[in-house]
């Protein structure tokens, strides 16, 4: 069985106070967009020596096969579900890497959702964001993988009405990877939780007036340390974006224009640049 996990970009990002925990309080909007990897899982179907046998191909993963997250979701399951048994999963990736787009997180979190309906486990959408959070923050999301207004540490989601149909989406990706514990290190200690601003009500405004209430506290130190993505955001609003800004903590930039217009892109060719209709 084959599945096709898909990534997201954050409208918006608040980070607010680190917790107890270590973890940091947020406010985001998540939105699917369709670039996708390609994950397949079978019974292993012959003799081998490990429980999980992982292959990948495409982008290539700086990780030894067991550290990979598709790994650590199957043995989240195969804990309490031993009777899955063997289990054999290809990976082939081609959602940008430490791009801020979450193609890892997908990975994950469609595994748990491919296992239990390959395997029949009849796990709840509530028992499977339980797992993915085990595996990182922005991974229940996929779960329900439909726009959600979130918060807490990304796992409190609403899923939310928003028509983005009349318009398209300019991903650009310049290869910068961005490690996201080195992002959070760059912000200050601050809580936003007095802030006038909440996203759930700014997300249905007219999106002209996203760049002012729907900002990304993320851009201020990756645009410091990396002047080549903001010269790119402000391109995107040149070449007419209704909105544009940074996915999650980076390096991936977007630009929303009416679906109508037809601007001449002209990045680098070595860049990954795509563009995709909204829903």
């Amino acid at each position: 069985m084959v599945v096709f996990p898909n990534c997201k970009i954050n409208i918006g990002l608040k980070i607010g106070v680190k917790r107890a925990d270590g973890f940091h309080n947020l406010e985001t909007i998540f939105v699917p967009i369709p670039i996708t990897d390609a994950l397949e899982i079978l019974p292993a179907g012959e003799p081998t020596k490990n429980q999980i046998n992982f292959s990948q191909t495409g982008i290539k993963i700086d990780s030894n096969n067991e550290d990979n997250i598709c790994v650590k979701a199957s043995q989240l399951l195969l804990k309490d579900y031993p009777s899955l048994g063997k289990i054999r999963i290809h990976l082939h990736k081609a959602i940008p890497i430490g791009a801020g787009l979450g193609g890892g997180s997908a990975d994950a979190a469609f595994t748990l959702r491919l296992l239990n309906q390959k395997f029949k486990l009849n796990l709840s959408s509530n028992q499977l964001i339980n797992y993915a959070l085990q595996l990182g923050s922005d991974c229940p999301f996929f779960i329900l993988n439909k726009p959600c207004y979130a918060t807490s540490r990304g796992e409190i989601l609403e899923p939310i009405n928003i028509d983005l149909s009349a318009y398209k989406i300019v991903i650009v990706n310049t290869g910068i990877p961005i490690n996201t514990g080195w992002a959070f290190k760059q912000l200050q200690s601050k809580d936003n939780t007095s802030s006038l601003i909440n996203f759930k009500e700014a997300i249905y405004n007219p999106i002209d007036s996203w760049k002012i209430n729907l900002m990304n506290d993320f851009e201020a130190p990756v645009f410091e340390q990396f002047p080549i993505l903001k010269k790119i955001k402000n391109d995107l609003y040149c070449l007419g974006a209704k909105y544009a800004a940074m996915s999650g903590s980076g390096s991936t930039l977007y630009g929303i224009f009416d679906k109508q217009s037809m601007p001449a892109f002209n990045f680098p060719p070595e860049y990954f640049v795509k563009t995709l209709l909204l829903k």
